[in-house]
């Protein structure tokens, strides 16, 4: 069965080239032009994946409906955008995205993004590490659950992946280059400032349960 892929774009050429790159790749595109149909459409499909554009016509723009996905789902997104700054970069990470990509856009890069995120958040469980515990912190890899004591933690699956990376890796001083190839991957482009707003979110959502450090000149280390 193909995998589903959610596009979510009301330019109609760019959601045709999209279309086309994905069925070459033996993915299932389903396309929604706003905010609305795109919610309707996660629901009904549930689509493995999601690429967003952040301008949207109508009530709902590319920001609200990935806030709205996050509630209750863990769906990697890719935001689609014009906007090239690097506020608007962090801000759509910060909200849930997995990936920025900004327009215009190589369709090849942006299938070669979708298919690393899928391969890190359907990796087989390796049953050596399947479960880390770090105090009141749980990681389990085959749930894909994170517990914070008796509360599940709601993370992105960057976020899911950056903390077992850390947990596996634990009193080691990892540079962003490092945690960028183990957990985004060696063949992700992009800018290396992704992973400080990643390591800001696991602060926020762990506070200090997760003793995070930052080894200035290197990265980061996890006590």
């Amino acid at each position: 069965m193909l995998a589903a892929v959610l596009i979510v774009e009301d330019d109609p050429s760019i959601a045709e080239l999209l279309r086309a790159y994905l069925e070459r790749d033996e993915f299932s595109p389903i396309v929604a032009t706003t905010g609305e149909s795109a919610l309707n459409l996660f629901e009904e499909e549930r689509p493995k994946a999601v690429i967003l554009d952040l301008n949207l016509p109508g009530v709902l723009d590319g920001l609200d409906v990935c806030r709205l996905l996050r509630k209750h789902s863990d769906v990697p997104i890719i935001m689609l955008s014009a906007r090239d700054q690097e506020f608007d970069r962090i801000f759509g990470l910060e909200i849930g995205a997995d990936d920025y990509v900004t327009k215009p856009f190589s369709p090849r890069e942006l299938i070669a993004r979708l298919k690393a995120i899928l391969r890190r958040t359907q990796l087989t469980p390796n049953s050596a590490t399947n479960v880390e515990v770090l105090g009141a912190i749980t990681w389990n890899q085959q749930r894909r659950t994170a517990n914070l004591g008796d509360l599940v933690v709601p993370l992105t699956n960057r976020e899911f992946d950056l903390l077992g990376f850390l947990l596996t890796h634990r009193g080691v001083a990892l540079s962003r280059r490092q945690l960028l190839d183990g957990v985004w991957g060696p063949e992700w482009y992009g800018d290396d400032r992704t992973v400080d707003v990643h390591i800001r979110q696991l602060r926020r959502k762990f506070g200090d349960s997760l003793p995070i450090t930052t080894v200035w000149g290197v990265g980061y280390r996890l006590a």
